[in-house]
């Protein structure tokens, strides 16, 4: 159900945001890419852009700018994994070998969040929810369908998201090389190790995919408003899937998935 009306496990993916040089123009490429709706938010928030699909939220994009004396973040997509308790999972982080790279911190009355790394340098958020849960539609054109670990050590980043989040992995069947991160039982995400064909200073990294249902033609879209692929559109079990920049380049993969009942 594209909807989310439950509240998000610990552990699954519930939000992802973008930091772009040029946030009017990464929101201007996803309005155009994906029909997303969004504006500059007020000074408060950092003038972070809570953008929608169909009414809902449906992921983040945030100038990307110095802060707090740090240099500014790369240009790309952040994954956010829910947790029940903040404090107490970024010490588990800790505990598991994992880096905290932004402390736990309060965001309004939304939520507490932080940036932690794990002990293979991909990096992801943690999202405490208070007023606001995460992404309200998922699995649905246009919006967030999957979050995929690449990542330099399979087996010692698997542990770490165990450990630390109470996430477990499994070879997926039928997948090469590919594992399954579930959350009580339910696949949340996928893992795999680095690509040969990714650069080799391309570090472990959490890849979103977003829905589609023409990825041939999304790629056409992406192109259009000054983006790039990397991977050209190709089938696969889960459906025909591509990997791309946005006119920033920031990378993400789009997907036509299978219908569920043809495998």
């Amino acid at each position: 159900m594209p909807e989310v009306t439950a509240p998000y496990q610990p552990g699954t993916p519930c939000w992802v945001d973008l930091a772009a040089p040029d946030q009017q123009a990464a929101i201007d490429f996803y309005s155009q890419v994906f029909g997303w709706t969004g504006e500059i938010g007020p000074a408060e928030t950092g003038g972070y852009a809570v953008c929608q699909l169909n009414g809902k939220p449906v992921a983040g994009i945030m100038a990307a700018v110095p802060m707090g004396g740090q240099p500014a973040p790369p240009t790309v997509w952040t994954t956010y994994l829910a947790a029940a308790d903040a404090d107490a999972t970024s010490q588990a982080v800790t505990k598991a070998g994992g880096t905290i790279l932004m402390p736990v911190m309060d965001v309004m009355t939304l939520g507490r969040m932080a940036i932690v790394a794990d002990p293979t340098g991909a990096v992801c958020g943690l999202w405490q929810p208070v007023d606001f849960p995460g992404a309200g539609i998922v699995n649905e054109p246009g919006a967030l369908i999957w979050n995929e670990l690449n990542t330099t050590d399979p087996s010692a980043a698997g542990a770490f998201y165990q450990a630390a989040l109470g996430i477990e992995n499994a070879p997926m069947e039928g997948a090469e090389h590919y594992y399954a991160l579930t959350v009580d039982g339910r696949p949340v995400g996928g893992m795999q190790p680095m690509s040969e064909q990714m650069p080799a200073d391309t570090p472990s990294h959490w890849l979103p995919y977003f829905s589609v249902t023409d990825t041939d033609a999304t790629v056409e879209k992406v192109t259009a408003a000054g983006g790039a692929a990397l991977q050209q559109p190709f089938d696969m079990m889960a459906g025909r899937m591509a990997v791309v920049t946005d006119s920033q380049g920031a990378t993400f993969a789009v997907i036509k998935p299978k219908p569920m009942n043809q495998g």
